[in-house]
């Protein structure tokens, strides 16, 4: 049997989980009957993934067409997330690159492209969503292939395929359609027939010594671990023994307990495998991804899998705060260091160590939506945590010390063009485009990551929540100037108690607040942003006194503004050096680190 094996990769919300589905539904993976074919975004199975619309975690699935089994692994579209990709890749021997026929190559799209021509993969350009209104599929092409221009290394890299698609209606064309409408007949043929003719076909070397390089791990409950890779050649029968190898040296003798492929979104249990398929094996209790498993006449590594180092670092540790252990059932530094190990894994771009000052452990990342997401898991799996501000991590590049910088690309409407520009201009952000069109313009610049920590949510804030920004990572600069903080102070509780409405309607002529009434406060808890740059306390708990001649609600003419509730991202981005973010399964409260009144000013009295 034939085997191909290919990557979808694409910008986020290009269309790349959406066609993987048409996939699946028109090789009648799934009966005409299961739930399946009348589901959207059936790759998409995390519970995060679905709520954010983007793919976070790479999966593995396979379909047969004419006797031939594609494998497709399903990679994410965010930068964040690079580990993913650059493991994920090693498994293909094509890709299929969706852009988006209006937006064009974007940030990511550049990301997962430069990824896919470093490890040599034939490309199929699919141009997607040709049905939309400001659709500009020839432009589109012309911008993809400047694209591979830029960042093809061979000239073998600029030969692909182009095709154009409706993902949604799970429709491919050779050649681009006069007028598309829904009833322009159309299947996905024309993909399947380019796959078969363009990517390779990786079954052979069947008779050679087996070997795989470990690219991912799953765990099952009956049988444990799985390593789950690409053969790279020869064949397993279920029993048979092998040998964990790294850095060519032997590192274990198993035996291979179970062997499994993949057939649809489903698992599927064989007696052997071989070359070229993609499987996952059990027997190996400890591993990690990079090692490889070969036959023990043949105890060679394979190159493992290089990942990009993280650029952004928080500190993760036990809640400390007067409310600990209230609202989640995992909060020791014992349970926390097992979960950030076991994320570490699988989490390729992940770095954690032990802080050296106490129960804290560092986390370094690709970017704050990396970090966030695994934030928000532990979550909702019961942990309670503490997590500090996003810092940014220098290097020294040949004795100067440098930062990270990354390409920023925003796409808003032209009435917000001053905001924007007015934003990256406080952050010594350099511009390197503008192109404008119609009602909206893109604007591309060049900005160190120090200065780029909290602008999502003031640009979402200034444009109503309608900019789209991406940014792309371009690597070590000499350091540059840093931005001061251009949050404003906090308003911070000086009692402990409940909030009140009294207390409230007074703050509020201060600043904006993060609580409502009935809310549990402590003392030293931010409970609001101040009008001013400093930091001003307050009595939310504060109540009315009630006299012999008046009631309770007397004199509370006021109306009270409803509280601001920021999500886990926008959190992050708020809190400066001096407080923590408390995180629980139910609440998300913004600290200082110093919780006493007395203390704080004492504190602010030895530093000045």
């Amino acid at each position: 049997m034939e085997i191909r094996n290919i990557a979808i990769i694409a910008h986020v919300d290009h269309g790349k989980t959406t066609l993987v589905d048409a996939m699946l539904k028109q090789t009648h993976t799934f009966r005409d009957n299961q739930k399946e074919m009348g589901e959207t975004l059936i790759m998409d199975s995390n519970d995060l993934e679905r709520e954010k619309g983007i793919t976070i975690l790479a999966k593995n699935t396979a379909v047969f067409y004419k006797e031939t089994k594609i494998n497709i692994i399903d990679t994410p579209g965010h930068a964040d997330f690079g580990g993913e990709v650059e493991r994920t890749i090693n498994m293909a021997s094509g890709a299929i690159l969706l852009v988006d026929a209006a937006e064009g190559p974007l940030p990511q799209t550049k990301f997962v492209l430069k990824k896919a021509l470093q490890a040599h993969l034939k490309i199929i350009l699919i141009i997607n969503k040709i049905d939309k209104r400001d659709a500009r599929p020839k432009e589109v092409l012309n911008d993809v292939e400047s694209l591979f221009l830029e960042l093809a290394e061979h000239e073998k890299h600029l030969h692909f395929t182009t095709l154009y698609a409706v993902g949604r209606d799970g429709k491919v064309f050779f050649d681009l359609p006069a007028r598309y409408t829904s009833d322009t007949p159309g299947d996905l043929s024309p993909l399947f027939e380019t796959i078969m003719k363009k990517i390779p076909n990786v079954a052979e070397n069947e008779d050679k010594p087996f070997q795989m390089l470990i690219s991912t791990l799953d765990f099952d409950n009956y049988v444990g671990k799985l390593c789950i890779g690409k053969i790279s050649q020869g064949s397993l029968k279920k029993d048979q023994p092998i040998v964990l190898v790294e850095d060519n040296k032997i590192l274990g003798n198993y035996r291979a307990q179970k062997l499994y492929t993949y057939e649809g979104l489903q698992k599927k249990e064989v007696d052997n495998v071989s070359s070229g398929d993609v499987v996952a094996i059990a027997g190996i209790p400890e591993l990690t991804i990079g090692q490889t498993i070969t036959d023990p006449v043949n105890p060679v590594s394979l190159p493992t899998i290089k990942v990009e180092e993280p650029t952004i670092k928080i500190t993760v540790g036990p809640n400390t705060s007067p409310f600990a252990g209230k609202e989640g059932k995992l909060g020791t530094s014992r349970q926390i260091n097992e979960r950030l190990l076991k994320e570490k894994e699988t989490n390729l771009g992940l770095k954690i160590e032990q802080d050296q000052e106490g129960a804290n452990f560092i986390v370094a990342g690709r970017g704050e939506l990396h970090l966030s997401v695994l934030i928000e898991t532990m979550r909702r799996e019961g942990f309670e945590l503490q997590v500090s501000k996003p810092q940014v991590i220098y290097k020294k590049i040949d004795g100067v010390m440098s930062e990270p910088y990354e390409e920023v690309t925003i796409d808003a409407e032209k009435k917000f063009m001053g905001e924007i520009t007015e934003e990256f201009g406080k952050r010594k952000g350099e511009m390197l485009d503008m192109v404008s069109g119609g009602n909206s313009v893109k604007l591309k610049y060049k900005i160190s990551d120090n200065n780029l920590l909290g602008i999502r949510s003031i640009l979402m804030t200034k444009t109503r929540g309608t900019a789209v920004l991406s940014t792309y990572f371009l690597g070590y600069f000499p350091k540059g100037g840093k931005l001061e903080s251009i949050r404003n102070g906090a308003l911070i509780a000086v009692k402990p108690g409940e909030a009140m409405t009294y207390g409230l309607v007074n703050a509020q002529d201060r600043g904006i607040l993060f609580v409502s009434p009935r809310e549990k406060i402590y003392e030293g808890m931010v409970v609001g942003v101040a009008s001013r740059d400093i930091d001003i306390e307050v009595n939310v708990c504060k109540e009315k006194k009630l006299t012999n001649n008046r009631s309770a609600g007397e004199g509370v003419s006021v109306a009270l503004t409803p509280a601001t509730v920021l999500s886990l991202e926008q959190a992050l981005d708020f809190i400066v050096d001096d407080e923590f973010l408390e995180v629980t399964p139910i609440n998300l409260r913004i600290r200082k680190k110093v919780l006493s009144i007395v203390q704080r000013r004492v504190v602010k009295r030895n530093q000045n």
